[in-house]
């Protein structure tokens, strides 16, 4: 059974330049600058995150601390190659608290990912995955528009506005933060199961 949600379209003006210079929200006054997806535009996958972290605020591309390395691990893993995928987060700012004198990572609140919504949606009519895989609660309400645990919809089929398959999955960063071995392990099993199934119906 597909599951259909359709997204609401935030109520802001229109913007017509870029995540560069957009100021829909202001994660920008904080953020070095946007970070904004990146992959082969015809890329049969794309994966979607949350946000940019420090690490890719300072750097400008996606996925590039540790949990972009993990993620990348996993995806050669069940044998993909992470330069054929499209790679891209929710929201483009860093949204962060100050903790002496390190930059936090604090996730987006609705607001700023209604806000950034227009890119997400740009990048995806660009790029025309057969497949999105959400990475994490707050990818996943990005595409889908509303709220669903991962747990349910792991074992889901759903479908974004467009009708493109979503396969909903943990962030990398679970993995990271896990405190026993032991979910760290369960939480890699099942990664790697449901990137397997996006592979699946990709048709890879």
């Amino acid at each position: 059974m597909q599951l259909h949600i359709h997204h609401a379209i935030p109520d802001v003006p229109r913007d017509d330049g870029s995540p560069a210079t957009c100021r829909r929200c202001g994660l920008w006054k904080g953020a070095t600058q946007a970070v904004i997806g990146e992959g082969p535009r015809r890329a049969r996958l794309m994966l979607v995150g949350e946000a940019p972290g420090d690490d890719e605020d300072k750097a400008g591309h996606p996925f590039v601390g540790p949990a972009g390395k993990l993620l990348r691990d996993l995806l050669r893993e069940v044998g993909v190659d992470p330069a054929t995928v499209f790679i891209t987060n929710a929201v483009k700012h860093f949204g962060f608290e100050m903790r002496g004198r390190r930059r936090m990572h604090k996730s987006p609140g609705q607001r700023e990912i209604e806000a950034c919504n227009i890119w997400l949606r740009r990048e995806i009519g660009e790029v025309g995955p057969k497949v999105i895989v959400t990475l994490g609660t707050t990818a996943l309400r990005a595409i889908l528009g509303e709220r669903v645990a991962i747990v349910a919809a792991r074992e889901r089929t759903l479908v974004d506005p467009d009708g493109i398959p979503v396969v909903a999955t943990y962030h990398p960063s679970a993995l990271l933060r896990a405190p026993a071995q032991e979910d760290k392990e369960t939480l890699r099993r099942a990664v790697l199961a449901d990137l397997t199934r996006a592979l699946r119906l990709a048709g890879k």
